[in-house]
């Protein structure tokens, strides 16, 4: 398994033979260069959306259409571009799963917030949500954007991730300190990698917070570009 941080909360995610590109935010990304836009996408199977939300998914319409191939999320989102731009989806809710040819993704909740700006204000197309990506025998926790939340306990029961890939940057969602609490108290998990972080001066620049709130496990503060190899 290979996991790249693009910035932000992208990841470039090979895993079980697929290439998945999980929020893929390029265009005005402010810590991915430019030059790394091509390589960022090379290989890619599938693109994963969390939610609506520019940094999330203002590029991802272009680039399902430029990379044909299929986008996974929530269901109302999915729907709508499947009819208003022709989009491949996988359209799917909460607590479903779905095999992305052999790579099993399960959407959990989240809490935050969801929306797409339009000439006609803003556009709610369903809601956040976070996902459980298993295989190679590895199963990854990709919180989305969060608050700490006491649902991450059935989450752990349920799936027993090992891999944490979490928001922790704060403002707008949890902060280290907050990241930290939720990987104590509700999951046991081997790797954590921080991301929703570096972007924006409001958010976190650094997560010695959390590396030094979860001794024993391996915290990885990643670097843009540069594969995790797991």
């Amino acid at each position: 398994m290979q996991i790249t941080w693009l910035g932000h909360s992208s990841f470039k995610i090979a895993i079980g033979g697929q290439v998945l590109l999980v929020d893929p935010w390029l265009t005005g990304n402010p810590i991915l260069p430019e030059d790394s836009h091509d390589a960022a996408l090379e290989g890619a199977t599938h693109i994963v959306l969390t939610h609506a939300h520019f940094d999330h998914a203002g590029d991802v319409v272009a680039l399902a259409k430029r990379l044909n191939v299929p986008v996974v999320g929530q269901f109302d989102l999915m729907s709508w571009w499947e009819q208003a731009e022709g989009l491949q989806v996988v359209g799917f809710n909460k607590g479903g799963t779905v095999d992305l040819d052999g790579v099993k993704v399960t959407m959990v909740h989240a809490t935050h917030s969801s929306s797409i700006a339009t000439e006609n204000g803003p556009h709610v197309p369903g809601s956040e949500c976070g996902y459980m990506i298993a295989g190679e025998g590895h199963t990854i926790y990709f919180s989305g954007d969060t608050d700490v939340m006491a649902d991450m306990k059935v989450f752990n029961d349920l799936h027993a991730p090992d891999i944490g890939i979490l928001c922790a940057g704060g403002y707008f969602t949890m902060d280290m300190a907050r990241a930290a609490y939720a990987a104590k108290t509700f999951f046991d998990f081997k790797t954590v990698i921080p991301c929703h972080y570096r972007t924006f001066p409001v958010l976190a620049q650094s997560a010695e917070e959390l590396v030094k709130a979860l001794p024993g496990v391996n915290v990885i503060e990643p670097q843009v570009m540069e594969p995790i190899e797991i």
